[in-house]
């Protein structure tokens, strides 16, 4: 099958070579003139802009990915799409949109009788060999349509052993790739994948900080602990019940260095953790470790901020806390019936 890609970034380039590698004919575009040539070497057709690769598609229903960031640079090349497409023809938008500006985009196009599809990818950039999953948005016959380009992306079932009762299911979720369903579906449940994966990732990162800490000086001797933190990781990975490919990916870093000597920890948000918040507050839907996950990103690119100012300035203030010059933890824990313990005021 034929298809145009525009984005040939860290994600875009590789789904072009998994799909030529398949025999799907690519003609690629990118503001990147090195990143279309290397394409080209791998057998894609070097456009030189948005107008040329959309002349070097043909047949009906042509289809155009667009693989780019979310936001502007997106918004004007799905404009732009627009005024070159012709009835029928396809632009899907594989990037981490809003799903909002999905259905908005969606019905733009619709008034021109241009077809949009949403998709939701995962795969990062082992995705050239892993596959890619993928949660898809749009009219049944479009996704219909383009389900070679998505079979080929994606994983495929693998090694993972069948979930008992989906022999008469949908197939394409088992190969890993589904029809979410309308224009911003795909999207939407991309963005809660990635809030659940700020949450999973979050757990991970407090769970191997406490173990590095176990041989703290504010812990009776006795219960100190020289944890091997990466013998750590990778003895969850064989058998765990929270093995995962976070966990591997994690493994992979800490054999290489345990101390992570080459992060500062300073952790960036894309924007799906923000959507998912906001999702969540608009339904009125509890979501604590999503939010609280998120809300560490935000804290990890500072140092010491006003609040905990605040906080220190309080403490002084009805305590006579000085800063530093306490253990984390002083007291220890009491371990008695409740009626034993002595209620203090902090």
């Amino acid at each position: 099958m034929q298809i145009g890609f525009v984005g040939l970034g860290r994600m875009g380039g590789n789904m072009v070579r998994r799909l030529m590698k398949a025999g799907h004919k690519c003609v690629v575009f990118d503001i990147n003139a090195d990143a279309r040539k290397a394409l080209a070497k791998d057998g894609a057709m070097d456009a030189a802009s948005l107008d040329k690769l959309v002349e070097a598609l043909s047949g009906e229903k042509r289809a155009v990915w667009v693989m780019l960031p979310a936001g502007a640079i997106t918004e004007k090349t799905v404009e732009k799409l627009g005024t070159l497409l012709d009835k029928d023809d396809i632009v899907i938008d594989g990037g981490n949109s809003f799903y909002k500006d999905d259905i908005r985009r969606a019905k733009a196009l619709a008034a021109k009788n241009i077809r949009y599809v949403d998709c939701g990818t995962s795969g990062g950039v082992w995705g050239i060999d892993r596959g890619y999953c993928m949660m898809i948005g749009g009219d049944k016959e479009s996704v219909d349509h383009l389900d070679p380009i998505f079979a080929t992306l994606a994983p495929g079932p693998g090694s993972i052993p069948r979930t008992p009762g989906r022999e008469k299911l949908d197939p394409r979720a088992e190969n890993g790739y589904i029809h979410a369903g309308p224009a911003g579906a795909g999207h939407f449940v991309k963005m809660i994948h990635n809030g659940i994966e700020y949450g999973m990732m979050q757990a991970y990162a407090e769970g191997f900080d406490i173990l590095r800490n176990k041989d703290s000086t504010d812990l009776p001797e006795d219960e100190r602990f020289e944890l091997n933190i990466t013998d750590i990781a990778e003895v969850w990975r064989r058998g765990s019940v929270i093995s995962s490919w976070l966990l591997d990916l994690s493994a992979i870093a800490l054999a290489k260095d345990p101390e992570l000597a080459e992060f500062s920890g300073y952790v960036q948000d894309s924007g799906e953790g923000r959507w998912t918040v906001e999702a969540a507050i608009e339904e009125a839907v509890p979501a604590d470790v999503l939010s609280t996950a998120l809300f560490a990103r935000f804290r990890s690119r500072q140092d010491h901020n006003f609040a905990e100012k605040i906080l220190s300035a309080m403490r002084f203030g009805f305590g006579g806390h000085v800063e530093g010059a306490e253990a984390i933890d002083p007291e220890k824990k009491i371990d008695a019936h409740p009626s034993s313990v002595k209620h203090t005021r902090n």
